[in-house]
């Protein structure tokens, strides 16, 4: 059962650090989102390709009522993130420790 174990601690944290990852790019497209960038810069075109798939079906998801003004789909993301992060990271690193000691 060790190799299981080691397993889902890999996968734990590989999971993590993407999540990680995933949570910076949207930090760093909200905050240049106030600047207008250059959107044929392709820094700009590869954080966009990356977290549109993401933030759009956040975005058609919400009511109208709060489509218009700031974009609040981020903070949505960031919280599916720390959720993530704080409940399947946690439940497969437990998960792994019942199956080494048991």
């Amino acid at each position: 059962m060790f190799a299981l174990s080691n397993l889902l601690v890999a996968l734990a944290r590989i999971v993590d650090i993407v999540l990680t990852i995933f949570y910076w790019l949207i930090l760093i497209r909200a905050l240049l989102s106030w600047v207008s960038p250059d959107p044929f810069n392709p820094i700009v075109q590869f954080l966009y390709r990356t977290t549109e798939p993401v933030l759009e079906p956040v975005r058609r998801m919400l009511p109208f009522s709060l489509r218009s003004g700031i974009d609040i789909s981020p903070l949505l993301v960031f919280m599916a993130i720390i959720f993530l992060k704080s409940f399947l990271i946690k439940t497969l690193l437990d998960l792994s420790f019942r199956l080494s000691a048991g």
